[in-house]
């Protein structure tokens, strides 16, 4: 079984759009009504507004994987993200350390990008 698609809750889906397309530079696949698309790895993030009450929440945190951390804070700050803190080791298992740097996306959600090496 693999991870086929994720939604985020977001308050004004064009903004949020041109955050994760230019910002975040994920690939839009395609827009219809007030849902907006992505394509991350093998997984698609969905961007909508929440349908009903019982789905106005939160979004998971989302972990970004990137090759190397601190240009890809610098190059987001430089796009306009906020960052809520600087890259950190988190946890080191042997000779792997995971390291993290989470933001805030234009909508309240918190999201991290992460590195093992």
């Amino acid at each position: 079984m693999k991870l086929g698609q994720v939604s985020v809750n977001v308050v004004n889906v064009d903004r949020a759009v041109a955050f994760y397309k230019d910002v975040v530079k994920l690939v839009l696949l395609f827009e219809m009504d007030s849902l907006a698309f992505f394509q991350c790895g093998e997984t698609r993030l969905l961007l909508s507004r929440p349908e009903s009450e019982e789905f106005n929440h939160p979004s998971s945190v989302l972990y970004f994987q990137v090759d190397d951390l601190n240009s890809e804070v610098s190059r987001m700050k430089d796009a306009g993200a906020t960052f809520i803190d600087e890259p950190h080791m988190v946890a080191k298992v042997g000779e792997t350390e995971t390291w993290m740097a989470f933001f805030k996306d234009t909508e309240g959600n918190t999201h991290a990008l992460m590195n093992e090496s």
